[in-house]
Parts: C-alpha cells; structure tokens; sequence
C-alpha cells in the first residue's frame, strides 16, 4: 500500500496540534510534520535576534523570503520521537515557546504578509521525500497550495466558547478569558484575511466542539479516513 499524505488545518485553538499527537498512535508507520511549528520558529528567531515589536515585524516583512530568512536564522528542524522539533542556532526551542500568545500573533502577522513562495517549495519536497517512506501527518495552514496532492485535507473546527476554554487551559493560572478571548478572534481575522481558513471540494469539515478528549476528537477523524 502506498503512502498516503494527510493535511489537518483547523481554526485558532481547536485542537489541530494535539488531534495529530494522538494520530500517530493509529495510523502506522507515520510521522508529523508541524509546518505551523517551523514557521512559529522563524518567527522567533526573528523577534529575538532583532527585538523587534509586531507592528515592527508587520512593516518589514511584506518583501521578504522566508526560506532565506529561515537559513540566515540558523532555523532547522529534526524529527525526533516521529514528529517535527525545531531548532534555532543548534539550540532546541520547545513547544511552550512556539505556542506562547505572542508568537502566536506574530506568526499570524507574518504569514499573511510574506513571500511564502520559496518556503512553500521547501515544505513540498520535505513532504515527498518523507512520503517515500512514512505516513506523513501535516499540521498547518494553507495546506492545498504547499501540497495540492493532499490524500486528505481535513479542517477542525470548535465553537469559539470551547476554543476560549481549551486555551485557558493550556496557559494556565496566570490566562484571562478576555485577553484570550480577544486574541483568538484577533488571530482568525488575521487567518481568514490571509485566506488561510478557505474551504475547497476535498475539505473535509470535523467538528470537535462536543469532544471532551483529545481522543474522542481524534477518533472522529479516523472515521473520515479510509487507511
């Protein structure tokens, strides 16, 4: 049997990331590639070695290439325990870092206004060469035109209510419902305006609102996968 690509965006806080953790113990021999994780590093490597503000970050990253941006940063990934880590300057940033709300911002800023066009190059043929020999899990956005070949393109969703809730829990004591509710419908504006929420013929539409766990949200994807 051939191996298969499966393409998984979603709106801000619906669960994408965790969904594909918990896919990688049913779907054999896969791996994930957290294309979203690699751009969150770029992002960060850029605020940190320039301190640069978001309006900063806006202004100045309409002209340019993230794939070169991405090698003069020293940004690089591995994959480690069958899915993406990225790296920046041989140092490893973890998920907490990349996840943080202001990163978060940032990227959603900056993928909406860059030239992604050598970055989205890259990521195909990262794609096809793991394709060789994995099931590969692809988290991001913008998915159908990095990798029109998509075997499934699969769009999570939640009510906004239930993506407030499971952003509250992931930051913690310190979050508030306001801020964090603000930020994610900052986020989907930003999204939707970058054209990153579109829908095509081959979308297929999960909605996890009703799902307690991560794996109940995973096994109702499952159930739209033919493997």
């Amino acid at each position: 049997m051939n191996n298969i690509v499966i393409g998984i965006e979603g709106l801000v806080g619906s669960g994408k990331t965790s969904i594909c953790k918990e896919l990688l113990k049913y779907i054999p021999n896969s791996i994930i590639l957290h294309g979203g994780n690699l751009y969150r590093g770029i992002v960060y490597a850029l605020m940190s070695s320039k301190n640069i503000n978001i309006k900063e970050l806006k202004d100045n990253v309409k002209n340019v290439n993230i794939k070169e941006l991405m090698n003069k940063l020293g940004v690089e990934f591995k994959i480690e325990d069958r899915e993406t880590v990225i790296y920046v300057n041989n140092k490893k940033i973890n998920d907490e870092i990349l996840q943080s709300k202001e990163n978060s911002i940032a990227v959603s800023i900056a993928g909406g206004n860059a030239d992604n066009t050598a970055f989205y190059d890259f990521a195909r043929t990262l794609i096809d060469m793991y394709k060789q020999n994995f099931n590969v899990i692809v988290s991001g956005r913008d998915l159908i035109n990095i990798y029109p070949d998509l075997d499934y393109h699969l769009f999570i969703e939640a009510s906004l209510d239930e993506r407030i809730k499971r952003k509250l829990k992931q930051y913690g004591n310190n979050a508030n419902y306001e801020e964090i509710k603000k930020n994610i419908v900052s986020r989907d504006e930003l999204q939707e305006k970058a054209g990153y929420y579109k829908i095509y013929d081959k979308t297929i539409k999960i909605d996890v609102t009703k799902c307690s766990t991560v794996e109940e949200s995973a096994q109702k994807v499952l159930k739209e996968l033919h493997i």
